[in-house]
C-alpha cells in the first residue's frame, strides 16, 4: 500500500429500494391494483417503465 493515498468508494444505493423499483411498483399497482403484479413489475423495475411509457 502506498503512503498518503486515499480509496473512497462511493454508493448510491446500498440497502433498500431503488428508484426505478420503487416508481416502478407504483406505476404497476396504480395501473393494476395488484400487490403480486407490484412485485413483478419492481423486479423488472427500469424495464417495465420503459414499457409502460412507450405504449401509453
Amino acid at each position: 500500500m502506498r503512503r498518503g493515498v486515499t480509496y473512497v468508494r462511493k454508493e448510491i444505493v446500498s440497502k433498500g429500494v431503488g428508484f426505478g423499483s420503487a416508481l416502478a411498483i407504483a406505476i404497476s399497482f396504480t395501473t393494476h391494483k395488484s400487490i403480486l403484479w407490484a412485485i413483478i413489475h419492481g423486479f423488472f423495475s427500469w424495464f417495465y417503465v420503459i414499457y409502460y411509457a412507450l405504449t401509453r
